[in-house]
């Protein structure tokens, strides 16, 4: 069996929630794609104050990710 299969092994949404607190994550800083990703929002990453480069989804910096083409 497949380790990242076992939904027993993976934190709640509480815990979760309670780490990120931690880290200085904010609901609405944040949000998980249908893929199970973390995506940073537009409101971290002006909260940051830079932008990293990474091409992130939703940089206000400029540095979003070009759309593909069909």
């Amino acid at each position: 069996m497949d380790p990242l299969d076992d939904h027993s092994m993976q934190p709640s949404d509480d815990e979760r929630a309670e780490r990120f607190a931690r880290l200085g994550l904010e609901p609405g800083d944040y949000y998980f794609s249908e893929e199970g990703f973390l995506v940073f929002t537009e409101k971290y990453h002006l909260k940051r104050g830079y932008c990293c480069q990474s091409r992130c989804r939703h940089c206000p910096y400029g540095n979003a990710p070009k759309p593909k083409k069909s």
